[in-house]
């Protein structure tokens, strides 16, 4: 769900399946277990753990693979020490980008991700260059033939702050902490949740108006989400209408 914007549906295809869904999965996986050495093993006592939890099982991960993850993370189980690192920088257009990795060796990382920019027309810029541009929200997809008022009505009630059209699905977006209760309380309610997250949303967004400055953007973040140690690319870039339709051509 990573920027939950329209541009973020254009996506290249590439690889095989089976290959996209072992590497998500190994995200995901990566995921559980940073939250359960930050938090604890209780994901009802840990509202990050429950949250990557459910990120987990709705992509299908087995149970048996985030139970394991999980105590991987509190040393029940002997794993990787994984480091939580973001990296900031622009792409073309001035867009700015935001990625967030795990990672095991800080240096290695770093110097890939320098030349994933690099290498991309993009360039790397110091910790809080564009980390103000966006803002930690807890986000729950909702199934777009619900309806409006019964959705609001059931996700303020659980500390939603804003409900908004995307795409073919209700964007409900939260406090971070709030994110598990909210899709609860849908649940409850009768309502389909498609997914649950916990995302950076950009407070203002740069419009990309030409096919080239677009299509270089994507690539970058295609590039930077097929790094295994990244886990999720945000980005503030906003794609005409016109434009899209000239890249899904």
């Amino acid at each position: 769900m990573s920027g939950h914007s329209k541009w973020a549906t254009i996506k290249h295809k590439k690889g095989a399946a089976d290959a996209r869904r072992g590497k998500l999965f190994a995200k995901l996986i990566r995921q559980v277990e940073v939250a359960a050495r930050a938090g604890g093993g209780d994901p009802e006592m840990n509202p990050t753990l429950r949250t990557m939890f459910q990120k987990a099982r709705d992509a299908s991960v087995p149970l048996d693979t985030i139970e394991r993850a999980i105590k991987r993370g509190t040393g029940e189980l002997e794993g990787v020490n994984y480091e939580s690192i973001n990296y900031e920088g622009y792409a073309a257009g001035g867009v700015a980008v935001y990625v967030e990795a795990l990672t095991d060796n800080r240096n290695r990382t770093g110097a890939e991700i320098r030349s994933v920019f690099s290498k991309q027309g993009g360039s790397l810029a110091e910790p809080g260059a564009v980390a103000w541009q966006f803002e930690r929200t807890g986000v729950v997809l909702v199934d777009g033939t619900a309806d409006e008022d019964e959705v609001m009505l059931a996700a303020l009630d659980a500390g939603a702050t804003d409900l908004s059209r995307e795409g073919d699905e209700w964007r409900v977006t939260c406090d971070p902490s709030d994110t598990s209760a909210v899709r609860t309380a849908l649940e409850t309610a009768g309502i389909t949740v498609a997914g649950s997250d916990l995302t950076m949303l950009a407070t203002s967004t740069v419009e990309l108006d030409s096919v080239e400055s677009a299509r270089a953007v994507l690539r970058l973040i295609d590039a930077l989400e097929d790094h295994d140690d990244v886990q999720d690319v945000y980005a503030n870039a906003d794609i005409t209408d016109e434009v899209l339709s000239a890249l899904a051509d």
